[in-house]
């Protein structure tokens, strides 16, 4: 059963408005105490990072123009950053105008995921990042 747009558009923006609230407690924390704050229940059950690992402090050096650091710490950042700016733009605008084209995007790119030729380079990506995080040390 397909998610209905007004449920995938009130997920979205409040997961997007969630990682904003997330990253500025977090750029706070950082910026008193010199260190991030960790809530990854995976390394706190494991001592082992996971694979988005280092993803806030790398959104925190994106947005400092640290994009080399941003990298390092972990190449998801900027996945998730574009998301968390593109995607209530995305959902007003829809809103504004009477469309879903960001559903409509949603599904097509689900649809995508459930092949084979898509699904296995993405793992293999997520694979390598994790091995990444791991060989850190993070």
């Amino acid at each position: 059963m397909r998610m209905s747009p007004t449920r995938l558009y009130s997920i979205l923006f409040l997961a997007c408005l969630a990682g904003h609230i997330w990253f500025q407690f977090n750029r706070m924390s950082t910026s008193q105490n010199n260190e991030s704050a960790t809530i990854c229940l995976f390394k706190q059950a494991t001592d082992l990072p996971c694979p988005s690992c280092g993803t806030t402090r790398s959104v925190v050096h994106l947005h400092e123009g640290q994009f080399k650091s941003a990298w390092l710490s972990n190449p998801f950042g900027y996945l998730v950053l574009a998301i968390m700016y593109v995607a209530p733009i995305w959902i007003i605008v829809d809103r504004l105008r009477g469309t879903y084209t960001l559903w409509a995007f949603y599904h097509q790119t689900e649809e995508r995921l459930k092949k084979a030729a898509w699904a296995i380079p993405l793992v293999l990506l997520v694979i390598i990042n994790w091995s990444w995080n791991i060989y850190k040390g993070l």
